[in-house]
């Protein structure tokens, strides 16, 4: 904030007296302004263009990794725990979803992605929601498409 001095002449009486002097008061008194700069810190990248773009592209390649495994995954899961009856087929289908999921964890490790510490848990985080949903519709739908034959709801296809 600047520091304004207070006035010490004396009034005059003359309008011109006062021109004059306030022309010299205020060239001779500027007062100093404070400095509102702030230094910038430097920011360096710690990686290169180069790195980040092979950690993304390896990132995308495991994300789409396992888009493709869930909806496949989840296709075969209709038809591979088709002779388990019950709740039985729905605990066994999950667990090869994890088991699957854990199978592209260890896949995402022989990739090699050069990730900073705070980054680490993309391995296992890249796509896990599009994975658990994608594998439970596919097995949803394709459950629903073979058996809609057998159960009769009134519904011709």
């Amino acid at each position: 904030m600047a520091k304004h001095k207070k006035k010490t002449s004396e009034p005059t009486s003359q309008p011109e007296d006062s021109k004059e002097e306030s022309i010299e008061n205020i060239s001779n008194e500027i007062p100093e302004t404070e400095s509102n700069e702030i230094p910038l810190p430097s920011i360096e990248p710690t990686t290169n263009i180069a790195e980040k773009s092979e950690k993304d592209r390896k990132l995308n390649k495991l994300f789409w990794l396992r888009i493709s495994l869930a909806i496949i995954a989840g296709t075969i899961a209709t038809f591979i725990f088709e002779d388990i009856e019950g709740e039985e087929r729905r605990w066994a289908s999950i667990a090869f979803m994890i088991i699957l999921f854990a199978g592209t964890i260890i896949v995402a490790k022989q990739m090699n992605m050069q990730l900073p510490s705070s980054d680490r848990k993309k391995i296992i985080t890249q796509g896990i929601g599009s994975y658990v949903f994608l594998y439970l519709f596919s097995w949803i739908v394709t459950y629903t498409l073979v058996h809609s034959g057998s159960i009769s709801s009134g519904i011709n296809l």
